[in-house]
C-alpha cells in the first residue's frame, strides 16, 4: 500500500467536502440571498449555473480521490498510472499556485494543494 497516494487521497475528499459544505453556507447561500433582492435578472438567471459548477468542482475532487485511493492499494504502479499521478500532482501544483496568487495567501486550499501536490508526485518515486 502507497501510504503517500492515502493520506492523498484522505486530503482530496475532505477538502471536497469543505468546498462544497462551507462554500454553500458561507459564499453561495449569502450570494443567493443578495442576488435575490437586486432587480438584475440576469444576475439572477446565472445563480444555478454558479452553484452547478461549484459542486461538480468537489465532484472532480472525489474522483481524483478515488483514482488515488486505488493506485494506493496497487502492488506496484505501471507506467500509465505514474503519467495519471504526475499529471495529476502537476494539476494540483498549478491549483496550488492559482490560490496562493488568487487568494494573496489569505485562503488556506493552497497548503492542501501543494501538500497533495507533493505527495502524488512523491508516491511514484516511492
Amino acid at each position: 500500500m502507497n501510504s503517500y497516494l492515502m493520506v492523498a487521497g484522505l486530503l482530496t475528499v475532505l477538502m471536497a467536502l469543505a468546498h462544497s459544505i462551507f462554500g454553500e453556507q458561507l459564499i453561495l447561500r449569502p450570494l443567493a440571498r443578495q442576488i435575490q433582492t437586486t432587480p438584475n435578472h440576469l444576475l439572477q438567471s446565472r445563480l444555478p449555473t454558479l452553484r452547478f459548477t461549484w459542486h461538480i468542482t468537489s465532484v472532480l475532487g472525489l474522483g481524483m480521490a478515488w483514482l488515488f485511493f486505488d493506485c494506493a492499494l496497487q502492488a506496484q504502479l505501471n507506467p500509465s498510472q505514474i503519467l495519471l499521478l504526475r499529471t495529476s500532482s502537476i494539476t494540483f501544483i498549478v491549483c496550488f499556485g492559482i490560490a496562493l496568487i488568487g487568494s494573496r495567501a489569505k485562503h488556506p486550499s493552497w497548503i492542501i494543494f501543494l501538500i497533495i501536490a507533493g505527495l502524488t508526485w512523491l508516491s511514484t518515486s516511492a
